[in-house]
């Protein structure tokens, strides 16, 4: 009788696959409250590891880490009209506390836009105050009508960042900074995810701003996924929250604005982009466990040679495990990690050891080969940095496999219901077209440049929408 597999094969119910996947590599729990998640150590371990190298990019553009209240008063909301406009769906509002009735209610954050305003226009008074660049990592709070763990949750985590500029163009080229140097920069050479860069149309950009640059990344089954996203705020919410500036002229000028986010939708996109019907593939430079060195049976040498490795391992500067918990099943434990997508895994036995040697596994290309004991600390960097490399290119090659060039827009829903990308003119599209797309669940990613850069305009000649199903 055939054996039944761990995992929902991933072409016979891709949704049910990807819930398998959650529950059995550990990574999150469903919480009490509908649309809530409790993240567990391993899934967690993810996050802590995307907020380090986030959070070194970030600091690397002069932004420090702050934080603001979770509780905002709802008369705040009603400052900007189409952010509160665009947030209102989605807000959850605070009417009691301490047993009685609050004199005003107050709305757990959704995003923090309008109370980091409120402090801004109280910390500028001058040019010399500027630009005024702060990022909190924090929880924020959408009621989600449709939750899927990691992908969209009531409560879910994230950096925020918020800034504040002098002109129009110091403003508009750090949130493109941000953008490319810092989110594209971080997906490209640590999650090892090939993403579209572009523009959002009016439709699809942010509430409140002028402008939104996006990151899309496509998924195993073509699916898009927004990554993160940078916003131009123009000087909207200086008005709103009259934000001034004494200028070195001495004139009083409104700030230009910036905001910008990425969550952990990001483990979402980590599991659907590279995981494969054995479990999770973590790229090497992510992965919180790079290797993992297993002792197959009970056998004293073979446990002090397992330690003996991962000392090893630990001062070539490769983040290692010792799995030595034998009185486990091996079989069971090696799925686990695979599960799990530690990129490596070295089992050692007895017979392995009299032949100095180690079984080395590799999760992401996949096969296993014997290895000289002695020569794992030189050998693996190179492994992981080969497979951290070959899990890009995947990426790139089936986002490019899936992406059709289309002249018309039921060539661009005949594709996106195929599983896949359409790229079509803008001129061709248009915004009547958007809405005609959005009819069939078909939505314009970004805007992008013929050439594939950001354009500078959403009419920019030669502007191509690109257009998906998207989660």
């Amino acid at each position: 009788m055939a054996k039944a597999p761990v995992l929902t094969p991933r072409a016979d119910d891709f949704p049910r696959w990807y819930q398998d996947l959650i529950n059995k590599a550990e990574l999150a729990d469903n919480g009490p409250v509908r649309g809530t998640m409790v993240i567990r150590p391993y899934g967690y371990g993810l996050w802590e590891r995307m907020q380090a190298e986030m959070d070194g990019r970030i600091k690397e553009t002069g932004t420090q880490n702050a934080y603001f209240p979770l509780l905002i008063p709802q008369s705040y909301l009603t400052r900007e009209a189409d952010h509160v406009e665009g947030f209102a769906p989605e807000l959850a509002v605070v009417t009691h506390g301490g047993g009685k009735e609050l004199e005003e209610p107050a709305v757990v954050r959704p995003t923090s836009e309008m109370i980091v305003n409120d402090y801004f226009s109280k910390w500028v008074q001058s040019y010399r105050d500027l630009p005024l660049l702060i990022n909190q990592w924090a929880n924020v709070v959408r009621w989600e009508l449709r939750p899927r763990l990691f992908l969209r949750t009531t409560e879910f985590l994230w950096q925020e960042g918020h800034t504040a500029h002098a002109t129009y163009e110091d403003a508009r080229g750090f949130a493109s900074h941000i953008h490319r140097k810092v989110y594209e920069d971080f997906m490209v050479n640590v999650l090892a995810m090939d993403v579209v860069a572009g523009r959002k149309t009016v439709k699809e950009r942010f509430a409140g701003a002028i402008n939104t640059l996006t990151l899309e990344g496509m998924m195993g089954d073509g699916k898009a996924l927004q990554m993160a996203t940078s916003h131009e705020l123009g000087q909207n919410f200086a008005k709103a929250f009259n934000t001034r500036y004494l200028s070195r002229e001495g004139r009083q000028e409104l700030v230009w604005q910036t905001s910008w986010g990425s969550t952990t939708r990001m483990i979402g996109a980590l599991v659907m982009m590279h995981g494969d019907d054995s479990g999770l593939r973590v790229p090497p430079r992510l992965a919180q466990i790079q290797a993992v060195v297993l002792a197959v049976k009970e056998d004293d040498a073979v446990l002090a040679k397992v330690h003996e490795i991962g000392d090893r391992l630990r001062a070539a500067g490769v983040r290692v495990h010792v799995d030595d918990r034998t009185d486990t099943p091996f079989g069971r434990r090696a799925v686990d990690w695979e599960l799990k997508g530690v990129p490596v895994r070295i089992e050692l036995g007895p017979r392995d050891l009299e032949k100095g040697t180690a079984m080395l596994a590799r999760r992401i290309p996949g096969g296993k080969e014997p290895v000289a004991i002695d020569s794992l600390a030189d050998t693996l960097p190179a492994v992981l940095e080969a497979d951290q490399a070959l899990l890009l290119r995947q990426s790139r090659e089936l986002r490019e496999s899936r992406t059709s060039d289309v002249s018309t827009i039921e060539e661009a829903v005949e594709a996106a219901a195929a599983g896949g990308w359409a790229r079509i003119p803008w001129a061709v599209l248009g915004e009547e077209g958007e809405v005609k797309l959005a009819e069939q669940a078909v939505t314009v990613r970004c805007l992008v440049a013929e050439d594939g850069s950001v354009p500078d305009s959403d009419d920019a000649p030669g502007n191509v929408a690109v257009v998906a199903r998207a989660y």
